[in-house]
């Protein structure tokens, strides 16, 4: 079987800076892992090379054996990736619901017969219907039903995360790469939508690949295994066991981490 991401030799450099270097990683169908890393040592990156916003300098990437390294952005989401970001992009003026029926593929009336019926059988659309209901039923999963008709501008920052979360499901993704989704989000909030992911990764299969800067927080929260990147390498790779007891490791987050998980145990 195919890994879901397969990451070989990734290298970025921008003029003299090497921003990554030589970075290599698999995410497996169904694993839920952790891209970990003090701040500035490439985690966006990496993402930014992987889903090809970023031309990379050197490395190969491939999505469930395809080779996407020189692909665009959406030839790379038709294999299978698609991704978020740190900040929400939502669209202010629509409400949650709609956000959610922008991104499937597909969508009823690209053809001149489907742009005619819907003219005039208006109502009469089992596929359209089929796609409100996947939205209804994402919202549900992210257990945030209620705010299906409220204006995006009208969220908080840790709704606007879950929303910007349930409107990368509905384009129906394989392999989902999530650039820190609970930043700046309270405490609660953030481990719901962690525990949302883990039974997302648990009931559909999808592949989850999420950046998180605090480690102390994605040790404790359920992903299969962790990346370390320091200074633009992979430091380590391991379960967050193995991870929490790395000298490396916690070094690399000057200790202060390292200190405050022993101490809570």
């Amino acid at each position: 079987m195919k890994p879901a991401l397969n990451v070989m030799g990734l290298r970025k450099m921008f003029g003299g800076l090497v921003a990554v270097d030589d970075v290599s990683f698999k995410v497996e169908e169904g694993e839920f892992v952790g891209l970990i890393g003090p701040n500035g040592c490439g985690k966006s990156t990496t993402f930014n090379c992987i889903s090809g916003l970023l031309e990379k300098t050197a490395g190969t990437v491939e999505v469930f054996g395809e080779d996407v390294t020189e692909m665009r952005p959406d030839q790379i989401q038709k294999a299978g990736l698609t991704r978020t970001f740190q900040h929400t992009r939502l669209w202010r003026e629509m409400t949650v619901i709609e956000n959610d029926l922008v991104p499937p593929r597909n969508q009823f009336g690209t053809t001149i017969l489907e742009r005619a019926r819907s003219l005039f059988l208006p109502w009469r659309n089992p596929k359209e219907e089929a796609r409100i209901e996947r939205a209804y039923s994402t919202l549900d999963q992210l257990e945030v039903p209620h705010m299906a008709h409220n204006l995006t501008s009208e969220l908080s920052g840790g709704q606007s995360k879950l929303v910007d979360i349930g409107r990368s499901m509905m384009g129906e993704p394989k392999l989902l790469l999530l650039d820190e989704p609970v930043a700046g989000v309270a405490g609660p909030l953030a481990m719901k939508i962690f525990n949302n992911l883990r039974n997302m990764v648990d009931e559909t299969g999808i592949s989850v690949l999420i950046i998180e800067h605090n480690m102390d927080f994605i040790l404790r929260q359920g992903v299969d295994r962790i990346i370390v990147m320091n200074e633009g390498e992979v430091l380590m790779q391991g379960t967050p066991d193995e991870v929490k007891g790395n000298r490396e490791v916690i070094e690399a987050y000057l200790g202060a981490t390292g200190e405050t998980i022993q101490e809570e145990e």
